[in-house]
Parts: C-alpha cells; structure tokens; sequence
C-alpha cells in the first residue's frame, strides 16, 4: 500500500515561501509522473504543478513563475517551491501521480495572510 505523507504547510504573509514536501513509499516513485495539488475550501482539487519521470515540468497559469516542482528519486520525494505566495493560494496541498492514483494523503495547509 503506498502511503504519501505531505510536510511543510504553515502561515505566511503574503510575498513570503514555503517549501512543500511529499514522501511516497514504496518502489514505484521513480517511475510515475507526480503532480502537486491544492484544495480550498468550498472548491475542487485543483492540480498545480507536476514533474515527469524525466524532469520535465508544467505549472497552472495561476503559479506559474512563482512554484517550482522538483523530486529526488533516490528519496522518493517530490517538493514544492512556492515564492511570491497570494492570499489566494492559501488550501490544502497534496502530492499524489498525475491521475491521482493512490490513496489521498492528509495534505499540508497553506495559510496566506494580506
């Protein structure tokens, strides 16, 4: 069973960072594409941002520039760098492959003050 454990939400003025991190165990890490997505309140998951098994990366316009996805395979771990944060980013974050193939994770909170 894989489990996804995401770490590194907190409260941050607006123009501030966080780093983001999503543990994924088990052997298959290195093989899928992983995305990083985000939930407010009263909305849909969204996908923000996601990283191929290759490196490649693609972002929402709504971040783009300002979120940067990297993952080390070795540590079967996928990260997500945030500058520049809006009171409009503030959710639940959540790691999980593009499709949403495993079981959700408790997802890290985001909270962006103005």
């Amino acid at each position: 069973q894989v489990q996804l454990v995401e770490s590194g939400g907190g409260l941050v003025q607006a123009g501030g960072s966080l780093r983001l991190s999503c543990a994924a165990s088990g052997s298959i890490f290195r093989f899928n594409a992983w995305g990083w997505y985000r939930q407010a309140p009263g909305k849909q998951r969204e996908l923000v941002a996601h990283i191929t098994g290759g490196g490649r990366t693609s972002y929402a316009d709504s971040v783009k520039g300002r979120f940067t996805i990297s993952r080390d395979n070795a540590k079967n771990t996928v990260y997500l760098q945030m500058n520049s944060l809006k009171p409009e980013d503030t959710a639940n974050y959540y790691c999980n492959t593009v499709g949403g193939t495993y079981p959700w994770g408790q997802g890290t909170q985001v909270t962006v003050s103005s």
